[in-house]
């Protein structure tokens, strides 16, 4: 008679979805999702750093209601779409529903246990076999009706002198409230940004206006910073210095407010992705020359002249 005991075994690749790549088939699942980590990271999204509510919006699928949960969770909520709703392309046929043409699908993973026997001893072992299979937001399917979402929400209270810099901020571009994510687009010039009371705190608030007031300056018509009008969204190592130059500007905010400085503690597990461009021998300085560029930032939106004292 056999035993029967869990053994880990080396991650393969399966997908059990539509939209297959010829690249996914060569590679691992946990390429896959590394990769698109890596891509979100470049275009400056911070997967795990999500300071306002999602638990009502928690990316979930469609049909079944239950929220993805670890990585998917962090993959999804990244995302740019506004709905929470996902489902397979599978689900979506099978509700008469359509997927619009050019729409991106994106990899969920999960783990399948499979019985076999020990390569050693023969015994049957039950082993966990990482997969994937790929899910569509319901923004990109037509047919199917979005369903309106509860927002849970809490009393949001102004901070005195953090509203005072927003306010007094030289040509400030317009700050919206359309989409519940943060962001700064530099060819239409506004920032985005949830709305205030769905953040954990007021201070979360705040921090993450001021990173994106921060990103604001670079552009042309203010500090014509190149981080931001030349290769910001390139996904090169100039990105990772405009986003530490948002964070360190955003510090610097938060201690001219007042404000207990959360900023680089939230963003800890994103200075690995810094490290690699700043450890390169062409970037010795970069994180001198990203203090500098973030105090420029600071002095045009606290409006100090160009040559005040250090």
């Amino acid at each position: 008679m056999t035993t029967k005991s869990k053994s880990h075994s080396k991650v393969t690749t399966k997908s059990s979805s539509h939209n297959l790549t010829k690249s996914d088939t060569k590679k691992t699942v946990s390429d896959i999702i590394t990769d698109l980590i890596i891509e979100k990271l470049e275009a400056g999204c911070i997967p795990w750093r999500k300071p306002w509510n999602g638990t009502a919006n928690a990316p979930k699928n469609l049909f079944t209601l239950k929220n993805y949960r670890g990585i998917n969770a962090f993959i999804l909520g990244c995302c740019s779409h506004t709905s929470p709703f996902y489902a397979t392309f599978k689900q979506v046929v099978d509700h008469k529903g359509t997927i619009k043409k050019g729409a991106k699908s994106i990899p969920i993973c999960f783990y399948s246990m499979k019985e076999t026997a020990d390569r050693i001893t023969g015994d049957d072992v039950v082993i966990p076999i990482l997969k994937f299979y790929r899910v569509f937001s319901l923004e990109d399917v037509e047919g199917i009706e979005i369903p309106v979402q509860e927002v849970v929400t809490r009393e949001f209270n102004a901070i005195e002198e953090a509203q005072r810099i927003v306010d007094g901020m030289p040509f400030c571009p317009e700050i919206k409230y359309g989409e519940p994510r943060a962001y700064y687009s530099p060819s239409l010039d506004y920032i985005n940004m949830p709305e205030a009371k769905l953040f954990h705190s007021d201070e979360e608030y705040y921090s993450t206006l001021f990173h994106e007031m921060t990103h604001s300056t670079g552009r042309n018509s203010r500090l014509n910073r190149a981080t931001v009008t030349k290769s910001a969204y390139l996904g090169s190592g100039e990105r990772s210095k405009e986003e530490l130059i948002a964070e360190m500007g955003a510090s610097f905010l938060n201690a001219n407010a007042g404000i207990i400085d959360t900023t680089l503690d939230n963003s800890a597990a994103y200075i690995k992705s810094w490290l690699s461009v700043l450890k390169s021998k062409d970037n010795k300085g970069l994180i001198i020359q990203a203090a500098s560029q973030a105090q420029k930032a600071v002095d045009f939106i606290l409006n100090i002249p160009a040559h005040a004292e250090a």
